[in-house]
């Protein structure tokens, strides 16, 4: 097997290379932590990832940060992230994830029971990504710091976001990042 740890960020790997790393990965049982960040992956690439993600069980830390895998990559990726339920950190800083995608992973995110960190800062998050996150919060009793940091969130969309923190019990530990976001 590949062991628990799979780091292979920074290497220009593209869909090509994100397509052999998911025809290794389906020997991936005990795989928690997978860091293809920074690769050149395009959506592409993530549909193949996602294929073999979601028979990860054990999966804790899965980082994809900087690619470009856009709002059709972070759809595919959430329908079987949601089946991780070891997920406890996720980060898609600088996926060019929007609105769009940003509804898709809220959707998946009160299936991720034991998820703590989501990081989905420098993307295009608008004000209508941060509602749908906001409509969620509330079923993410883990969730500990979300990163909405250099997105293009509007004061609304932040204000949605601060307010349902300010309901969940155990927010008062939880850390939301949004600096440089209001435009």
């Amino acid at each position: 097997g590949l062991g628990s740890h799979l780091d292979l960020s920074n290497n220009w790997l593209g869909d090509e290379g994100a397509r052999v790393v998911a025809g290794v990965l389906g020997e991936c049982e005990a795989l928690a932590h997978v860091d293809l960040s920074n690769n050149r992956i395009g959506y592409e690439g993530a549909r193949m990832l996602a294929g073999v993600l979601g028979e990860c069980k054990a999966l804790a830390h899965l980082d994809l940060s900087d690619n470009a895998i856009g709002d059709q990559g972070a759809g595919r990726l959430t329908r079987v992230l949601g089946g991780c339920k070891a997920l406890a950190h996720c980060a898609l800083s600088g996926s060019r994830v929007s609105d769009e995608g940003t509804g898709v992973l809220a959707g998946m995110l009160g299936q991720c029971k034991a998820l703590a960190h989501l990081d989905l800062s420098d993307n295009r998050i608008g004000g209508e990504g941060a509602g749908r996150l906001a409509g969620v919060l509330e079923e993410c009793k883990a969730l500990a710091h979300l990163d909405l940091s250099d997105t293009r969130m509007v004061s609304e969309g932040a204000g949605r976001l601060a307010g349902v923190l300010g309901g969940v019990q155990g927010a008062g530990s939880s850390r939301l990042e949004l600096q440089r976001d209001f435009r």
